[in-house]
């Protein structure tokens, strides 16, 4: 497993992506966090708050928010994540696209700092829950996906013309299907239990009966928290989407122990860090928001008792292990260094390709009027080690990328062609 390249107890100011992909592989146990939902609206402290002046924009769109360097690294090295991606566009709409993008890139880098036995909480509401599954599935796989856990409340105000919307989602994906950290967690038994268990115990041995003295095992709803709204409560700092301490201090004590790095990339009001500092983990968050490093300290002043040991810096850590940018199983088979100088985005190679051979399916030979029949592709498949270079790169016609897949080189696919009678 690898070796956390920042101190305990720093909180990096700035976009979380540059920052995870500067951490290095395998340095972290568990990330609990709770990212902004898609919701389609502003979020604004309350003046009078600790948090003045904290709000985020939670509005996306495609053509602003979403980066070419993205969609390229997505489409090349993680076509079924990009398919996934494209669903929430198609399906709900392009902002709902850009906001799963702008998490697919992150969740990628989430998954590689991870150990082995790590786990993921992601935090989120039904307005995105389904999408953000189906990104998880492609990233950490369907097979390691340990719950959806439901959190229900009671407060809130209800509608005439809808059930009440009373609960938010997390996803509990663990990073392997085997030796992963999980202490069982237990609730108090309910009155009813109580009362049901010493009837029937009673009945059979006719003796004092006694239920275990942990309680209930914990199952995958939670409704014994409710959210923090009282503006006079003891935890509250105003910001803005704020959750109750008691709820990630469930995740933490369930996924890690005592001495564990816990991770929060969008560390907001700093719940997880707070939390995660009460249990003696270890931790690193990441905001962007300018205030949060105040909120931080005042919150583990206030909290814990800690007293100004926090490294907060924009700077992110320098690498040192192997520098690879993919958990293994998301690597390409061969590990092979391409060649030197600028990267063409993909839109360039696209350009590139037409001007040397034209509108032309290099796959079957066929020349069409229309370039954007062609799809961009690679020589050798990337999973096979083809690099994303430009001399790797090849125009084919939507019948013959879907057959070369990531079975054929070009030569392979010519061949194949040929034998089915498909050249032109």
């Amino acid at each position: 497993m690898g070796k956390a390249n920042w101190r305990n107890r720093t909180l990096f100011h700035g976009d979380n992506l540059g920052f995870l992909r500067a951490m290095n592989s395998e340095s972290v146990d568990l990330i609990a966090t709770d990212p902004p939902f898609n919701k389609g609206r502003d979020f604004h402290a309350t003046p009078v708050s600790l948090a003045a002046g904290a709000r985020f924009q939670d509005r996306w769109a495609w053509e602003r928010d979403v980066h070419e360097e993205w969609t390229d690294q997505l489409t090349d090295d993680h076509p079924r994540l990009m398919e996934a991606i494209e669903s929430a566009r198609y399906a709900h709409s392009d902002g709902m696209g850009a906001f799963v993008c702008f998490m697919a890139v992150r969740l990628l880098a989430m998954h590689r700092v991870l150990k082995p036995t790590g786990s993921i909480y992601l935090h989120c509401d039904p307005t995105a829950s389904h999408y953000l599954k189906a990104v998880m599935d492609a990233i950490f796989g369907w097979r390691n996906m340990r719950n959806q856990i439901v959190w229900c409340y009671t407060s809130g105000g209800v509608s005439r013309k809808y059930f009440g919307k009373k609960h938010d989602i997390v996803l509990y994906y663990a990073k392997s299907h085997k030796d992963v950290l999980f202490n069982t967690q237990y609730r108090p038994y309910s009155e009813g239990t109580m009362q049901r268990g010493l009837t029937q115990y009673k009945k059979r041995l006719n003796e004092n009966y006694a239920l275990s003295n942990k309680g209930a095992v914990q199952n995958d709803w939670w409704a014994d928290i409710q959210p923090i709204l009282s503006p006079t409560a003891k935890e509250q700092t105003g910001y803005p989407t704020q959750k109750p301490l008691a709820l990630y201090e469930r995740m933490i004590r369930a996924s890690s122990n005592e001495g564990d790095m816990v991770c929060d990339p969008f560390a907001g009001c700093a719940t997880t860090l707070v939390a995660a500092e009460k249990l003696q983990r270890q931790w690193v968050g990441m905001d962007i928001w300018e205030g949060s490093h105040k909120l931080v300290v005042e919150r583990l002043r206030d909290t814990t008792g800690l007293f100004g040991d926090v490294t907060f810096t924009a700077d992110p850590p320098e690498r040192t292990d192997d520098g690879e940018t993919a958990s293994p199983f998301l690597r390409v088979k061969e590990r092979i260094r391409e060649p030197e100088g600028r990267k063409m985005t993909r839109a360039e190679m696209y350009d590139f390709l037409i001007g040397q051979h034209g509108a032309k399916c290099q796959g079957c030979d066929r020349t069409f009027d229309d370039p954007r029949y062609l799809e961009l592709d690679h020589n050798t498949p990337r999973a096979d080690g083809g690099w994303n270079h430009i001399s790797n790169r090849v125009l084919l016609c939507g019948p013959c990328n879907r057959l070369k897949s990531n079975i054929y080189t070009l030569s392979g696919l010519r061949r194949e062609n040929k034998k089915r009678g498909h050249m032109r």
